[in-house]
């Protein structure tokens, strides 16, 4: 990751008390990473300067895709007429300062009850709030305030929105749940309605940030999709940040087999209508035997890691071990939140030196 700087060196970011940081994802990708990145956050009342040895985020911001049409989170959408709060439930818990109670009090499903069994009470919490304040982006916001995070969270958009995929062989599946079912092969995706835009916040904050991070997540259903909405990505791309990919560890039915880790990037970047990043996290570990055997039965493995194919997208792959294994392969949420904040402290560490010499 490079040399240690020195104590007379300070980065931009240090100045003013810390990194502004972008998250943009969805599904449980995006909550694993917020649960790292949650530790460098300074809270009220803490000292605001980065220490020398090591990056800390003054301002943390996640944008979450709101495109789930399945679940507990389907029946609000249908039932309520509002976005499905089910990705963000995942993300006001990676945040919460008592994260293991509130696990516990917002993942609870109800197993009986008319109308309530199949519910989470963290998606009911969110559908209560948002029948008071008749604004699903005021009622998450009130929701992070409420549970103190450690960071901000704003849906993709607050709009209605549908996934529809073309697939390869031309026909078209309208719905997420359709379309994670189907056995075709996905070729490009689509909001419907197309024009719908995001909140002003979201793109104030990546308009302001040092670092952008997209990923991890499933390619198409829940990181394309914030890519879909009107403004994210062309405020991406004149953001003056560090745009990191944090790449899948496997690949996924439906969504990416086959799919090397340029392929995502070339599937992220068509659909954003450009260039999106500068770096690329890239899990160099091998699974074990066991793990491996059990993802083959359903045809996944793990995403080929192609760094010259990567690097002649332009993009500079950061290879390292990021692999966590349980019942299900999960990045290491402590590993990427250090590299990919050493990435971006780095680079205005460098900025700062070139500005001294000139």
């Amino acid at each position: 990751m490079g040399s240690p700087r020195q104590p007379s060196e300070r980065a931009p970011g240090e100045r003013r008390g810390g990194l502004r940081v972008v998250a943009i994802g969805g599904g449980t990708g995006l909550s694993t990473l917020l649960k790292g990145l949650r530790h460098y956050v300074t809270s009220p009342g803490e000292r605001r300067r980065i220490e020398v040895d090591r990056p800390r985020i003054h301002d943390l911001c996640a944008v979450v895709t709101v495109s789930d049409d399945g679940g507990s989170s389907g029946r609000l959408r249908k039932e309520l007429n509002m976005p499905p709060p089910g990705d963000i439930r995942n993300c006001i818990v990676a945040l919460s300062e008592d994260e293991p109670l509130l696990s516990k009090l917002f993942q609870h499903r109800f197993d009986k009850g008319s109308g309530l069994e199949g519910h989470s009470f963290g998606n009911l919490f969110l559908a209560a709030l948002t029948g008071i304040t008749k604004d699903f982006g005021e009622a998450v916001r009130l929701s992070s305030e409420i549970l103190a995070t450690r960071g901000h969270i704003h849906p993709a958009t607050t709009s209605h929105v549908e996934l529809e995929a073309l697939m390869e062989d031309g026909t078209r599946v309208r719905g997420e749940t359709k379309i994670t079912a189907s056995k075709g092969r996905i070729h490009e995706l689509f909001l419907v309605p197309p024009d719908v835009e995001p909140e002003a916040q979201t793109l104030q904050a990546i308009a302001s940030a040092d670092l952008i991070t997209v990923g991890p997540g499933s390619l198409f259903t829940s990181l394309i999709p914030n890519l879909l909405v009107r403004g994210i990505p062309q405020a991406i791309a004149a953001s003056s940040a560090l745009k990191v990919y944090v790449c899948n560890l496997m690949t996924q039915a439906n969504e990416s087999l086959g799919r090397t880790a340029a392929d995502h990037i070339r599937a992220l970047n068509r659909h954003a209508g450009g260039q999106v990043f500068d770096c690329a996290i890239l899990n160099g570990k091998q699974i074990s035997a066991e793990l491996k055997a059990k993802y083959a039965l359903e045809g996944a493995t793990q995403v080929v890691v192609d760094r010259e194919a990567i690097e002649e997208l332009g993009v500079t792959p950061v290879l390292g071990d990021y692999l966590e294994e349980g019942e299900v392969a999960r990045h290491a949420t402590d590993r990427v939140a250090r590299d990919v904040l050493q990435l971006v402290w780095q680079r205005q560490s460098a900025r700062a030196g070139l500005a001294r010499t000139t």
